[in-house]
């Protein structure tokens, strides 16, 4: 799917859905406002400014990281333009199956967070790659 076509009507269709994935993961994940926060695949940046702490979001779609706000970074999954052992919490909320590569990404993600870190990754049961995606997920 090419996201920066889509970018302008992104939130109306997808911001509600985003916003009740997020509210179900902060029931688990309990933010500290010293955390320091990654959402990778953060689109339009819902996830990224949903918890109080530092946080910064990438993206390859420049389109849709114009209409987010705050810290935002364009660049891909699979290479992760961070430090080792940088990020507290990581999240991937329904982007890990647009990855061009899950099990470099996942490398990724596991290389930029802190030990002990919290990985949150939501999965599209629609996706065509779902059994993959789960298989490499729980691989790692």
């Amino acid at each position: 799917m090419n996201y920066n076509t889509i970018s302008k009507s992104y939130n109306s269709l997808h911001k509600e859905e985003q916003l009740k994935k997020l509210e179900l993961v902060s029931t688990i994940l309990k933010v500290k406002e010293t955390d320091k926060l990654l959402d990778v695949g953060c689109g339009t940046t819902i996830s990224t400014n949903y918890f109080k702490c530092f946080s910064i979001g990438i993206d390859p779609s420049l389109e849709m990281l114009k209409l987010g706000e705050g810290n935002r970074v364009n660049a891909f999954a699979e290479s992760l333009p961070f430090k080792e052992n940088t990020f507290d919490i990581v999240l991937a909320i329904t982007s890990i199956h647009n990855f061009n590569d899950v099990d470099n990404a996942i490398k990724e993600i596991k290389r930029v967070s802190k030990p002990n870190a919290r990985i949150v990754i939501t999965l599209l049961k629609k996706s065509n790659k779902f059994n993959d995606i789960k298989s490499i997920l729980f691989n790692n």
